[in-house]
């Protein structure tokens, strides 16, 4: 013993200096005790100076005494650390064992964890510290040997003058090698009851996950604010530990949260943090458990988190003197601005937290009511909540004894001195319920975004009115905090919301939910329509009557007029708007909270009806309003014809979870949008049901929607929808979605008739594909353009009627049946009319015009560099007179360019230059090389395609288009007979392009929608309409048919590089391709 000790001989403190710093170990001086023995307190010189220390002295008839006495002084002598106890010194003499301590002044934590002097900011500061002096033993730097404490709780964690925690206690602490991951170590030791790794019960082995698992009970106690264990005679009587991790798996952290409304309050997500670390180190595997370093890392933030929090709580003190100032002393004549039995309120002007205003400053009695704790808990709340709709918290004054809190002025008072005023009109009295009613949903949080508040005394007296008439919810002492995803939760309390308002499940249960405030908010409603008071008072000043009974049987009897609020100033209320108003009104006071709706559909149903109050009938439908219980879309188009969308939660039922559902603030449906990903192969059932179409109206049902991610997208974008009818064998596709004015997007699902009054449509959705998920709103009923439907594409074509043809034929008809090639023979002018009226050489319907149509004003649509253009031709032109080199553009004629490729040029009927180039000149057969005879093409040729893209490069040169005009630019192709690889769209991507729409889409055949039929079996996929796109084909005279595929902007010559690639890459095969046209717009 005494070679052992001789390394330590600078520790070394004599028994007489001892004896005399405690006075010969008087009680007097004991500051602790244990199994171990007795702590005094004493000032004494060590091998750091001069000091107060702790003075251990063990007591060798418990414990292990002299094992833990050599341990403790080897561990403390080998480790430090700021956060570890320092051993001053230590005393081996006879039988006397002492060790000698710096000392912390505060002692132990576990006599503070109750204690409302400990603020948040320290209980995290002290778990901290003690996680780093952890950390630091378990070294996973591995720079020296890995210590197991083997006794962490509490009572070994000790506080310094400054708070600042450290580890003591290590007489039970093992060592192991510095690069061993896992230290198993066989002991007799077990640490102490509730603290103890519950594995040591299985394997008789403690690792460093016992620590761990020990450090997280502490975690736990600190934030309950007790000790783990309770004792009866000495002995453990219940031990809390698992009760606290039920609370946290239940997500009712709340129930055992310590509480002090004394200390600042814990913000949440500093708490969420904490409580999650603390959590997993209980976790019963060992290998599921965190490193100390990584407790260390979490415990940081969950600091942080709230030193921020706490920085803005103390931005809110104001100054006693300032408010005193401001109030002229609390003066009642001259500041008194209203009152209640434990508080008044006086009006003033302060500095705050947001500037310097006139606030409204409400001094709590303190000797009355809940004075702290609602105090504290009004603060805390109101720091936590920002909404325009809640009154907001300026400041607090907590200094002397009083307790005071400043909120924004309201300067109209409470909504319930105006009940009975005539000057309130119906639509500032229905505005003020849904301002009232967007602050009572956003504490109930719907979003599930921060913690769930329940006001727990919704009335009239606690809605404040601005300026402005705008509705404020406030008074917040009773409310009460749940967590923000939980549906339905239960607060058991002793504290009743204001008679008259009160839930009546209360009076049973003793239990408030969000429900109770939706009851509460429905009194308040029927007070606003009724224009008074829910209760009526006696002479003493006691609740006489509740009315509520009253006004519920009104409503069941269809007796709303006997109870309405009636002045000659106002208009009476409109029926609709009644309707809605008092419907919801009625069912927020169903007996049963389950029929109660929630706040989300109130705030719904009084929006729409503060529109209809405030618009006209037909400016309301025109935009649109919500019916059938907030579930439906209802408007009107000019025509007056029924519109309707159909909300997603609407159509899929109660299948669908409400976490898949995202809702905006200004969702057009309370529930919001269904979020349909796109890896999601589960095939979603709809059931669209309604029954506010038009009749005889043909409709157009539509998948309306917007992309999660909408960078970089233009006006269409592939989606291929793949959907079907119930009963239907074969899946339709929606190739390409568009996007809306309103900023949605739409796919054409389907084209219908509507004959019944009632529709309903079971729509099966399996699937999209497109890299981007989407937020579906809904499925929407659009009236179309009711066309008569052939199974013919309809041409286009400008003829005009045959009548008064001697007006028609042009004066110099003679000089233009010259221009043909060939003898053309007449003998009257009806015979000479029918041959121009046929015309001679034939193109397209542009033609045509041109050629029946009188060449006025020849000389202005002459281009000026006609000559040039006219020496381009491949036979000799020759001409004597302006007009007839007009004549010769004008009836158009082959040209070839220094290449030897053709160009068809031609005048449109507005002297504008038009021209087609062949799919040679376009560079198309370059890429294919399937150039084949082709004599329906007017060059002869056509190119044959069997390939994936093609590739359009070609030069528009300045000559062969009229300045400062707009052109499109147009395939002119044939289908195969098989068509049925074009369906989907093509991708058109220009290559020159630098800004704008680079890409963008165009379909070789009509979109195919579904058409549904009145009988089974009768659907086609023939639709009557399609919504307009540039992009989609025509057929034209000529049996070719056109798409447009490009704009510009005649200036000087432009290049042209146009990739066209269908969208499901397939080949072109069988596409027969004669050219590109430009012509004006």
């Amino acid at each position: 013993m005494d070679a052992f000790l001789q390394q330590f001989q600078h520790l070394k403190i004599q028994l007489e200096d001892i004896t005399s710093a405690t006075d010969n170990f008087n009680d007097d001086n004991c500051i602790g005790r244990g199994g171990f023995g007795k702590v005094y307190k004493g000032e004494l010189s060590h091998s750091k100076g001069r000091s107060t220390v702790a003075i251990k002295r063990l007591d060798p008839r418990h414990g292990q005494g002299i094992p833990e006495f050599l341990k403790e002084i080897t561990m403390l002598s080998r480790y430090s650390h700021k956060n570890l106890i320092c051993l001053l010194g230590f005393c081996y003499h006879g039988d006397e064992m002492i060790l000698v301590y710096e000392h912390a002044s505060r002692g132990s934590l576990d006599r503070h964890l109750n204690s409302p002097h400990l603020t948040w900011l320290q209980r995290f500061k002290i778990c901290l510290y003690a996680a780093e002096g952890l950390s630091y033993l378990h070294d996973p730097r591995e720079t020296h040997q890995r210590l197991i404490h083997c006794d962490v709780k509490s009572a070994n964690i000790l506080l310094d003058e400054q708070w600042n925690s450290k580890l003591s206690d290590f007489g039970l602490s093992i060592m192991g090698p510095a690069n061993e991951q896992q230290s198993v170590i066989v002991t007799t030791a077990s640490g102490t009851p509730g603290y103890c790794d519950p594995q040591y019960a299985m394997t008789h082995t403690l690792t460093k996950e016992s620590d761990v698992y020990s450090f997280g009970v502490v975690l736990f106690e600190v934030l309950c604010g007790r000790l783990c264990c309770t004792y009866s005679n000495g002995r453990v009587e219940q031990n809390l530990v698992r009760t606290w991790i039920e609370c946290y798996e239940e997500k009712k952290l709340n129930d055992i949260t310590f509480k002090d409304t004394t200390i600042e309050p814990l913000e949440q997500s500093a708490l969420e943090t904490f409580s999650d670390i603390a959590y997993r180190c209980l976790k019963e595997s060992r290998e599921d458990r965190p490193r100390m370093a990584e407790v260390v890392t979490e415990l940081a933030t969950a600091l942080g988190n709230q030193k921020v929090f706490w920085q803005q709580f103390q931005d809110l003190k104001i100054p006693l003197e300032e408010i005193t100032l401001a109030t002229n002393h609390f003066n009642v004549e001259k500041s008194y601005i209203g009152g209640g039995a434990f508080w008044k309120v006086y009006k003033g002007e302060v500095s705050h937290s947001k500037g310097r205003g006139m606030t409204a400053i409400k001094r709590l009695d303190p000797k009355h009511g809940q004075g702290i704790r609602k105090f504290f808990k009004e603060i805390r709340t109101l720091s936590r909540y920002e909404h325009k709709n809640l009154i907001s918290l300026m400041g607090f004054c907590y200094q002397e004894d009083e307790m005071i809190l400043v909120y924004e002025y309201a300067s109209h008072g409470s909504l319930d001195r105006y009940l009975n005023s005539p000057l309130l009109t119906w639509s500032q009295r229905i505005k003020i319920c849904l301002d009232a009613a967007e602050g009572l949903r956003y504490i109930h949080d719907p979003r599930e975004t921060h913690e769930r508040l329940i006001h727990c005394d919704v009335k009239s007296a606690n809605i404040l009115l601005d300026e402005q008439w705008n509705g404020k919810l406030s008074d917040f002492g009773l409310s009460i905090m749940g967590t923000a995803n939980e549906q339905n939760r239960f607060i058991a309390t002793v504290t009743a919301s204001t008679h008259g308002y009160c839930d009546p499940q209360y009076a049973m249960t003793h239990t408030l939910t969000k429900e109770s405030d939706v009851y509460s908010f429905g009194v308040v409603l029927f007070e606003v329509l009724c224009g008074r008071l829910c209760y009526t008072l006696d002479s003493k000043g006691h609740v006489k009557e509740i009315l509520v009974p009253t006004w519920i049987k009104s409503y069941e009897q269809n007796r709303l007029n006997d109870i309405i609020f009636k002045s000659s100033n106002n208009e009476p209320m409109h029926q609709s708007v009644l309707k809605i108003f008092s419907d919801i009104a009625y069912q927020c006071l169903n007996e049963s909270r389950e029929d109660r709706p929630e706040i989300a559909d109130v705030t719904s149903n009084l929006e729409s009806a503060f529109q209809i109050i405030s618009c006209s009938k037909e400016e309301l439908l025109y935009k649109g309003v919500l019916v059938s219980g907030g579930k439906t879309w209802f408007s009107l188009n000019k025509k007056g014809e029924h519109c309707v969308m159909i909300s997603i939660a609407e159509c899929l039922g109660s299948n669908v979870q409400r976490f898949s559902f995202s809702s905006g603030y200004n969702a057009r449906f309370a529930l919001g949008s269904y979020l349909y990903f796109y890896a999601d192969r589960d095939v979603k059932i709809t059931h669209v049901r309604t029954q506010f179409l038009s009749p005889g109206i043909t409709y157009t049902v539509n998948l309306v929607f917007k992309f999660m991610y909408t960078e970089d997208k233009g006006r269409c974008e592939p989606i291929y929808l793949k959907y079907k009818l119930k009963g239907e064998i074969e899946s339709s596709f929606s190739h390409l979605a568009c996007q809306r004015e309103d900023g949605w997007w739409m796919c054409e699902l389907y084209q219908f008739t509507c004959y019944h009054k009632i529709v309903h449509l079971q729509i099966l959705f399996e699937g999209f594909n497109n890299f981007n998920s989407i937020q579906v709103e809904g499925i929407e009923f659009q009236s179309l353009v009711n066309v008569e439907h052939t199974d013919e594409k309809q041409p286009i074509s400008d003829s005009d009627s045959d009548a008064n043809w001697e007006e028609k034929l042009p004066a110099d008809y003679e000089d233009i049946m010259k221009w043909s090639k060939n003898s053309l023979q007449w003998t009257t002018k009806e015979e000479a009319y029918a041959i121009i009226r046929k015309g001679f050489l034939i193109r397209d319907d542009n033609m045509e015009r041109g050629i029946l149509e009188h060449d006025a004003n020849l000389e202005e649509k002459l281009p000026t560099d006609y000559k040039g253009i006219m020496k381009l031709s491949k036979i000799r032109l020759l001409w004597k007179r302006m007009k007839k080199a007009y004549s010769s553009i004008h009836r158009e004629f082959l040209i070839t360019d220094s290449q030897k490729r053709d160009i068809w040029f031609s005048l449109d009927k507005n002297g504008k230059k038009c021209h087609t180039i062949s799919s040679r000149k376009a560079g198309i057969w370059r890429s294919h090389q399937d150039i084949m005879s082709f004599p329906e093409s007017r060059f002869g040729e056509a190119v044959l395609l069997d390939s994936d893209y093609i590739r359009i490069k070609t030069e528009v040169k300045s000559q062969l288009v009229s300045s400062e005009t707009i052109y499109a630019c147009y395939l002119v192709y044939k289908l195969p007979e098989d068509q049925s690889g074009f369906e989907a769209p093509l991708v058109v991507e220009d290559n020159q392009c630098d800004s704008g729409d680079k890409i963008w889409y165009i379909y070789l055949t009509s979109p195919q929608t579904p058409v549904i039929r009145p009988k089974a079996g009768q659907n086609t996929h023939n639709p009557l309409n399609w919504w307009k796109i540039k992009g989609l084909p025509q057929q034209r005279n000529d049996g070719w048919i056109e798409v447009q595929i490009w704009e510009l902007r005649a200036a000087a010559t432009i290049n042209m590089d146009l990739k066209l690639r269908s969208s499901g890459w397939k080949k072109f095969s069988g596409l027969v391709i004669e050219g590109i046209e430009f012509r004006p717009i």
